[in-house]
C-alpha cells in the first residue's frame, strides 16, 4: 500500500505538483508506468558512467507526453547511486550560446540546481566541497600522523595545498583545473581562519557568480573567471572533481529544450546547436569525464529540417538514421528516443496509484472502482480533439480534479461528478506547439 512506502508530507507533494501540471521533485516513482524498457536503459548506462564513461541523450515526445518525467525519473536513479545531479530548463535567458551573460546564465544555474543523495534540495555544491574538505583533512591527518585541528595552522597548509592542486591538475579537461584548485584552496583557508567571508568568495566563483577578473583577483587572488566562453570547459572540471571525490559521475538534464528551437534568429540557433554538437562529440568519445547529459525534446526540436536539431548539418550527420523513425518502433539504446504515448492499461495503472496516493495525501477513503476509472477514461477519449491532444498531463489535471471534488462532496458518486464534468461537449484545445517562430524578448 503507498500509506507504508510514501509519507502524507510527500504524498501531498506529488499530488501538489501534479495538479499544477508540473513533475514532482520527489517520490516521480510513484507515478511512473508504461516506461520499464526506457529505466532499463537509464539504470544500463548508469552503470557503464560508474566504469568512467559518458553520454548524451534526446528524450523525445510531444507537449505533456512524459519527457519531464523520464528526466525526473533519470534524477531519482541517479541519486540513488551516488552521483550529483542537475536538473535545470532551458529558458530564453538560459542558452548554450552567448556572449551577453545568457551562457553563463545556464551554467549558473546547472551549478545551483545540483543535487545529491543526502541533499535533494538543490544548491548541494558548498555540502559537497565542504565534506570532501573535511574527509581530505582526517585522511591527510591520519597519513601524517597529526590531529586534524594542527592541519588548521598556517605552518601546515602545503599539505592540504599539495593534495587539492594534485587532484585538479589531473583533469583530463584542463581548462580551468588550476583555477578550480585555487578556489578549493581558499575554501579551506577560509575554515582554517574560521573567515565565512572568504568561503563564501570561493563557492561564487565555482558557481560562475564573479563576473569580473579583477574581483576574482582582489578576493581571491584567481586570475581568471567562468563565462560565457568557457563555462563548459567548468561543467567538464566539476564532473571530474566529483569523480575524483567519491561520487560516481555528474549527471545534467537539461528539459524544455524547446526554447531552443523557439529563439528567432537562425544563427543564434545555429550557435547553440554548435555547443551541443561540442557536448555530443566529447561524451561520445568519453573526452567529458563521468558526465551523463540529457535533453527533454519535442518531435520538432529534433526532427525539424528547417530550424530543428536536424537543420544542423553536423548534428544531423551524427543522428544519422536515428532521424528516420520507423513507426511503430521504440529502440531505447539509440541517441535519439522518441517516446511512445502510454497505453490505456498503463493509464489505468496510473490513475489507480493516483487514487492511492491523494487518498495517502489527504488522509482520505475515497473508493473509486474499476468501471468508474473505465468510465472516466472513455469520457477522456470521447472527447473531439482528444485523439490529437489529450496527453497524460491532461488526464491526471482533470482526475485529480474530480477526486478534489468527491472529497468535498461526499453527497455525489464519481459517477455524477464526472457526468457533470463532461455531460456537455467540451472540446480539447491545442496546445501551443513548436511549429511557429517565437519573438523572444532581449
Amino acid at each position: 500500500m503507498v500509506e507504508k512506502k510514501l509519507r502524507k508530507k510527500d504524498a501531498q507533494a506529488i499530488i501538489d505538483s501534479l495538479e499544477a501540471g508540473v513533475v514532482p521533485i520527489k517520490g516521480v516513482q510513484h507515478v511512473l508506468v508504461g516506461r520499464s524498457n526506457e529505466v532499463e536503459e537509464i539504470i544500463a548506462t548508469l552503470q557503464k558512467l560508474e566504469e568512467g564513461t559518458s553520454d548524451l541523450r534526446f528524450w523525445v515526445g510531444d507537449f505533456g507526453s512524459g519527457k519531464s518525467f523520464v528526466l525526473r525519473t533519470i534524477e531519482s536513479l541517479a541519486l540513488q547511486k551516488n552521483f550529483v545531479v542537475s536538473t535545470i530548463d532551458l529558458t530564453p535567458t538560459r542558452r548554450f550560446y552567448d556572449s551577453s551573460g545568457k551562457a553563463l546564465a545556464l551554467y549558473n544555474e546547472v551549478v545551483n540546481k545540483i543535487t545529491i543523495k543526502n541533499n535533494r534540495n538543490g544548491n548541494a555544491i558548498e555540502t559537497i566541497v565542504q565534506q570532501w574538505i573535511q574527509g581530505l583533512l582526517e585522511q591527510i591527518a591520519a597519513e601524517n600522523e597529526l590531529a586534524v585541528s594542527a592541519l588548521l595552522e598556517k605552518s601546515n597548509w602545503k599539505l592540504v595545498e599539495n593534495i587539492i592542486l594534485k587532484t585538479t591538475h589531473s583533469f583530463y579537461s584542463s581548462g580551468l583545473s588550476y583555477e578550480f584548485g585555487q578556489a578549493l584552496m581558499k575554501y579551506f583557508e577560509g575554515i582554517a581562519e574560521d573567515n565565512v567571508s572568504l568561503q563564501i568568495e570561493a563557492i561564487r566563483w565555482i558557481r560562475g557568480d564573479i563576473t569580473t577578473k579583477t574581483e576574482a583577483s582582489k578576493e581571491l587572488g584567481i586570475k581568471n573567471i567562468i563565462n560565457d566562453s568557457n563555462y563548459l570547459i567548468a561543467l567538464k572540471n566539476l564532473a571530474e572533481l566529483f569523480l575524483k571525490i567519491g561520487y560516481k559521475g555528474f549527471v545534467i538534464n537539461f528539459d524544455e529544450s524547446v526554447n531552443l528551437y523557439k529563439l528567432p534568429r537562425a544563427l543564434t540557433r545555429e550557435k547553440n546547436y554548435e555547443m551541443i554538437l561540442n557536448l555530443y562529440n566529447e561524451t561520445k568519445t568519453n573526452e567529458a569525464k563521468g558526465l551523463f547529459i540529457n535533453f527533454g525534446a519535442t518531435k520538432n526540436t529534433v526532427y525539424d529540417e528547417r530550424r530543428g536539431l536536424a537543420s544542423y548539418g553536423a548534428l544531423k550527420t551524427r543522428f544519422g538514421n536515428e532521424l528516420m523513425k520507423v513507426k511503430g518502433f521504440v529502440n531505447v539504446n539509440s541517441t535519439v528516443i522518441d517516446l511512445k504515448p502510454l497505453t490505456p492499461e498503463e493509464i489505468f495503472i496510473l490513475l489507480k496509484k493516483l487514487l492511492e496516493i491523494y487518498n495517502s495525501a489527504n488522509q482520505t477513503m475515497l473508493v473509486v472502482d474499476d468501471r468508474a476509472i473505465e468510465e472516466y477514461m472513455e469520457a477522456q477519449l470521447n472527447r473531439p480533439g482528444a485523439e490529437a491532444f489529450l496527453t497524460p498531463r491532461a488526464v491526471i489535471k482533470d482526475y485529480i480534479e474530480i477526486l478534489s471534488l468527491l472529497r468535498q462532496n461526499q453527497d455525489y458518486s464519481f459517477s455524477q461528478i464526472l457526468a457533470e464534468r463532461f455531460g456537455r461537449k467540451t472540446f480539447l484545445v491545442e496546445k501551443d506547439t513548436d511549429d511557429h517562430d517565437e519573438i523572444e524578448i532581449y
